[in-house]
């Protein structure tokens, strides 16, 4: 295989010059107004408008300058490579952190999906750490084919006790950090640019010299922490360091993960930073580009997405977005998203109720009902025009052989490929229709053929002020009693 050249050498770079130099972004860190606190300044807004107001406290970023970006117009056609973060990232979120039995439960659930690549855990960071991934090589419990990743602040004792945590394994990926942002630099570190370019270099160089007493198969994944709040240009002069540093390797031995630790901008403008980043770093191809978003904003599935579009090759993420304040990338959305619209996401998402459920053990935590594809409501629908439309729509399939492509409104996925069962996805309130009624009865067995659709109509009313009056919704026995009342055949006096 072809080994990494030094960045810069001719011949061997895939830079690719963007319209303009790279862009000087604003300092993350902002300074507060001047004049102390302000009524309501912990509480709502003081409903003053102008300079006084909150939200002067904060600034936009700065975008970086893109004009020929070239992402909008791809499309999503091949999945990544996903790398499961829950032992990691989303364990240490949990306000009670898994026991060894529940980290084991969680992996075990990982390699059933298809997980290839585990960030198992901090090794350095506590005893239960350390040892969960001795379990992992003593017990043998990591299949042949998977990766375990690890992750360790770019200091030297955490490096070294890190290693001696992967001893016995077969593949390791060393998750390498440090924080790079403005914020973190003045605040925290209060170290100049090049200090904590020291601070990444230092650890490389560690990490190479102990990587040749490891055995195993062994790769180096770098991150410079906070870098959609980092001068792009100095993430990108952290990044070639540390190339620089490991160098030479194969392709593919170096992963450079680039997360929104904290998500500040839209997913459009952090897929700019990505795509700015890709064509600016030299010898890009020999590099997995690697994105970690977080979900401040909301909106971290649509930046992996966008983040895949801008060239990113690989995810990170976690089961149902479980992480750090609002969360990670919620991995079962992404691959699913990509499953919806024919591209397969290469992980097994066909058992979601149970996956659900192991999470839910494991983690404490619970499953919105609005989730997208696992939540207990999202395959259910309240609407008389949604419930008629369905219904109306699996009948024409079923006539059809449930064969073609599938095309059922309000039902952008077939349940039954996740899992999940057609029981309960219509459910009758006081806003249902006939559609809805009619689905129940059918399902209950009763052949509504031959009644009158004015019928169907009047009984529909009858079942929404029944619903209306009880103040929830009704069960499919309760609508079956209801029309068996109103269609009793009166007894002879």
């Amino acid at each position: 295989m072809k080994s990494f050249s030094k960045p810069g050498t001719p011949g061997n770079s895939r830079k690719i010059e963007s319209s303009g130099n790279a862009s000087k972004p604003g300092e993350a860190a902002r300074s507060r107004p001047s004049g102390g606190h302000r009524p309501g300044e912990f509480g709502m807004s003081s409903g003053k408008h102008g300079e006084a107001d909150d939200f002067a406290k904060y600034q936009p970023v700065i975008p970086v300058d893109l004009p020929d970006r070239t992402w909008p117009s791809r499309r999503i056609e091949k999945a990544p490579v996903f790398c499961s973060v829950d032992l990691r990232d989303g364990n240490q979120a949990l306000v009670i952190p898994m026991d060894p039995q529940k980290k084991a439960r969680m992996f075990r659930t990982l390699l059933s999906m298809g997980f290839s690549e585990i960030e198992a855990g901090f090794p350095s960071a506590s005893a239960p750490e350390f040892d969960f991934i001795r379990w992992l090589s003593e017990a043998n419990a990591v299949p042949a084919g998977t990766w375990i990743q690890i992750l360790s602040q770019s200091r030297e004792h955490l490096i070294r006790r890190s290693f001696e945590s992967i001893e016995g394994l077969d593949r390791v990926i060393f998750h390498l950090y440090n924080s790079t942002s403005p914020a973190q630099r003045k605040s925290v570190f209060q170290k100049s640019r090049e200090e904590i370019k020291q601070i990444a270099v230092d650890g490389v160089q560690q990490i190479r010299r102990l990587r040749d007493s490891f055995r195993g198969e062994f790769r180096l994944e770098y991150s410079p922490e906070s870098f959609s709040s980092t001068e792009p240009e100095f993430a990108l002069e952290v990044c070639h360091a540390v190339m620089e540093e490991w160098a030479p390797f194969e392709p593919g031995n170096l992963i450079l993960n680039l997360p929104s630790t904290v998500e500040v901008t839209t997913p459009n403008l952090f897929a700019d930073q990505i795509e700015w980043f890709g064509r600016n770093l030299n010898n890009c191809k020999d590099v997995v580009l690697s994105v970690h978003p977080h979900n401040d904003r909301g909106t971290a599935v649509a930046a992996a997405e966008m983040s895949l579009l801008a060239g990113a090759d690989r995810l990170e993420g976690t089961l149902f977005g479980n992480g750090e304040r609002t969360g990670n990338l919620d991995l079962v959305t992404v691959g699913l998203n990509m499953f919806s619209q024919g591209v397969d996401p290469g992980l097994d998402f066909s058992r979601i109720p149970e996956i659900r459920q192991v999470y839910e053990q494991t983690t404490g935590m619970t499953v919105p009902p609005r989730q997208p594809y696992a939540g207990e409501l999202v395959f259910t629908a309240f609407s008389g025009s949604h419930q008629d439309a369905i219904r109306k729509s699996l009948s024409a399939r079923a006539r059809s052989g449930n064969a073609g492509r599938w095309d059922i409104p309000y039902l952008p996925m077939d349940p039954a490929d996740i899992g999940r069962i057609y029981e309960k996805y219509i459910r009758i309130n006081s806003q249902s229709g006939k559609g809805g009624v009619a689905y129940v009865l059918e399902d209950q067995g009763l052949d509504l053929s031959a009644i009158p659709l004015r019928d169907l109509m009047d009984f529909a009313s009858l079942v929404q002020a029944q619903a209306e009056a009880k103040g929830r919704e009704l069960e499919a026995l309760e609508i079956l009693e209801l029309w068996s009342r109103k269609n009793a055949t009166p007894s002879p006096h």
